[in-house]
């Protein structure tokens, strides 16, 4: 049970970290300290999604359902959570163009609050 419980937990970890990487360029224009966890979180996912570097949390959510005594699944958490799940595959190139928009204004922004902040 525990490691059911610690698979879920890894999940869930997993998706927040997605949608961090998508959204977190905003959030660090409202809170600027967080550029300095987003930047390392942004520049993993492009190297997941570019190279195909593998995923840690994709490799210990699988490895506590194998503990667990579940089957673990083929392919990558994108392919298995989000792939004709959350949202059907044709829409995927759209949604990562909408999170790189999010990341490029959130960036854009944050420039022109610190350089008018600079600037005065």
């Amino acid at each position: 049970m525990i490691y059911r419980v610690a698979a879920d937990a890894v999940m869930v970890l997993h998706f927040a970290f997605i949608l961090f990487v998508a959204v977190g360029a905003l959030l660090a224009w409202r809170w600027p300290r967080l550029v300095w966890l987003h930047v390392p979180s942004l520049a993993w996912g492009l190297a997941t999604l570019t190279i195909g570097l593998a995923c840690p949390l994709t490799a210990m959510e699988k490895g506590f359902r194998r503990l667990a005594g579940t089957e673990g699944y083929a392919g990558g958490f994108v392919d298995h959570y989000l792939d004709d799940v959350v949202y059907p595959e044709e829409y995927g190139s759209l949604l990562r163009a909408l999170a790189g928009l999010a990341i490029v204004a959130g960036y854009v922004l944050l420039h022109r609050r610190t350089a008018t902040r600079t600037a005065s």
